[in-house]
């Protein structure tokens, strides 16, 4: 790749990184509506007769009937090929809910990815609350758990959980859990049974708990806290800068908490009615709470409202077919995307069909984005070759007219005329190759097929910098052998400026995923290879 490439690329990064860390700045808090302004009555309730809008409140205050039995707290395991979960019994909540595919890190004795984070004393995941409704259900109250094995042919349900909390005279609460063969995702039905003979209003948030330590070390890379997707856009919440708090939406179509390569969302089944609320409370909990619009439910009826749940890694294939925009949730970011997906799409498929090595993939995809733009950088160097021999020329013009700007810039371009050069034939073929770069910068980045996947020797983990730094090491030697071979700037500063280029790369670099530094060594290698060619065959 030659200077003037180069140069852009350093300027283009340092422009992004200032815009990223000096300008975007948090959302404020968005004004919500409270539960008695949200008016709009839920499509999932089973009427039966005409609804009776003249509520008379009942309040169950008394005890639970599972409360009056005794029940102790229970937890309840539950398997599957995918995770390993522990529900509990108070609150009808998720305990743990661990990924048996994934670990922690490349030791294959590493503990599993656990997508569940509390501390004793805060709700776990997953509780329902009743704020604002025409009855009071403890968050915290224990219910009552019966698992049913329900796989058969025709339906790939393999296990159903179902949670009964009942209030005599007033309420039952039955919250159903539907688990699926080879699926992170789950079913979430949440009953309202009207056991009084009033009308009664209900109001229904579902609860997602979790701890941060602020000790915890920050990835730079990755976004670890609240994130969501309402009215078509992602919103992404740094924990460390939440106050009070924050409610997104209406039209809410997912809200969960993520990492860098897994998430944990909860679907609604409204996003139009849906919105979601934000805050961090005691020991350090971030609690998102979705809403759903009022409910009416009459004597003798039910309210059903069925959540979808995905517990599991950023796989773009597997969110995009959930078919909910939970894709959005790989941070490749809204430019770049229509590049960095096909370029995913094919590192698979040469992952699957040629390398079965994800390393290999990337050389082989290097080795294609040559190929493709192979024309453009035959007429990038040809063209530095031609400017080359002006270089003379172009000093003594320099020299003659170094008080006359105007006059130099005309003589300039009178130079280049007449020997039809164009001076900017050097740059803007590798200038068009730039957000290829950044399109596939963001796929080696956050592709999770990356993640703990190794290529050879001492690089195990692709995802991760090379651990001796021989990689960014060889590259900066790479470019250091480029600049070399390239023809010399005529301007004397970018001349010093390019001089400090392969120091500044590799440091750079030196942090990076090995996989995106694979991708720009072999890329400077395949690059100097066809300069190369072009030198010889234009001497």
């Amino acid at each position: 790749m030659d200077k003037r490439s180069i140069l852009a690329i350093v300027l283009s990064l340092m422009v992004l990184y200032i815009y990223q860390t000096f300008f975007i700045k948090p959302q404020p808090p968005k004004k919500m509506e409270s539960p008695q302004q949200m008016t709009a009555v839920n499509d999932n309730v089973v009427a039966g007769k005409a609804v009776n809008t003249e509520v008379s409140p009942v309040h169950a205050n008394g005890m639970s009937l599972q409360q009056s039995k005794g029940f102790k707290e229970k937890e309840i395991p539950l398997e599957t090929a995918e995770f390993s979960a522990v529900f509990t019994t108070r609150g009808a909540a998720l305990k743990s809910f661990k990924l048996k595919k994934y670990r922690q890190s490349i030791d294959k004795k590493a503990a599993l990815v656990e997508l569940v984070n509390i501390k004793p004393g805060i709700p776990a995941p997953l509780t329902v609350s009743f704020a604002g409704s025409d009855f009071n259900v403890d968050e915290n109250a224990l219910y009552e758990a019966k698992v049913e094995k329900t796989l058969s042919d025709r339906n790939a349900e393999t296990e159903r959980l179902t949670f009964t909390l009942e209030y005599p005279g007033v309420i039952k609460i039955e919250k159903i859990y539907r688990f699926y063969q080879g699926k992170y995702n789950f079913d979430l039905e949440i009953r309202g049974i009207n056991l009084s003979k009033n009308t009664l209003n209900q109001f229904t948030a579902l609860n997602w708990y979790e701890y941060v330590d602020p000790q915890r070390e920050e990835d730079q890379y990755g976004h670890e806290g609240p994130v969501s997707l309402a009215a078509k856009n992602i919103e992404r919440d740094n924990v460390k800068k939440m106050a009070g708090t924050k409610t997104i939406g209406p039209d809410v179509s997912w809200g969960g908490f993520e990492s860098k390569y897994f998430i944990a969302a909860m679907i609604p089944p409204s996003p139009s009615l849906t919105s979601l609320s934000l805050s961090v409370g005691a020991q350090d909990t971030v609690n998102l709470s979705m809403k759903a619009s009022k409910s009416i439910i009459p004597p003798e009826q039910t309210s059903i409202l069925t959540y979808s749940m995905y517990l599991g890694p950023k796989d773009y294939s597997i969110l995009q077919a959930l078919n909910v925009g939970l894709e959005n949730a790989v941070d490749f970011g809204d430019w770049l995307k229509w590049l960095a997906m096909p370029l995913l799409i094919t590192l698979k498929f040469l992952y699957n069909n040629v390398a079965q090595n994800y390393g290999i993939a990337i050389i082989i995809l290097t080795t294609l984005i040559k190929i493709i733009f192979w024309p453009l950088g035959n007429k990038s160097y040809q063209s530095m070759k031609e400017m080359q021999k002006l270089q003379p020329k172009m000093a003594e013009l320099r020299e003659k007219y170094k008080d006359d700007k105007n006059r130099l810039s005309q003589e300039m371009m009178a130079l280049y005329k007449a020997h039809k050069v164009n001076p900017m034939g050097g740059c803007l073929p590798m200038v068009i190759q730039i957000p290829v770069f950044f399109g596939l910068y963001k796929t080696l980045l956050y592709a999770i097929e990356l993640r703990h996947s190794p290529l050879i020797w001492w690089i195990q983990d692709l995802s991760a910098k090379d651990p001796y730094y021989i990689t960014p090491i060889i590259m900066g030697g790479t470019m250091f052998l480029q600049q070399k071979m390239t023809p010399p700037a005529g301007d004397p500063m970018q001349a010093k400026i390019m001089l400090f280029m392969p120091i500044i790369f590799t440091v750079m670099f030196l942090n990076f995923p090995s996989g995106l530094v694979i991708y720009w060594l072999f890329n400077n290698i395949i690059s100097i290879g066809q300069q190369y060619y072009i030198n010889k065959r234009t001497s």
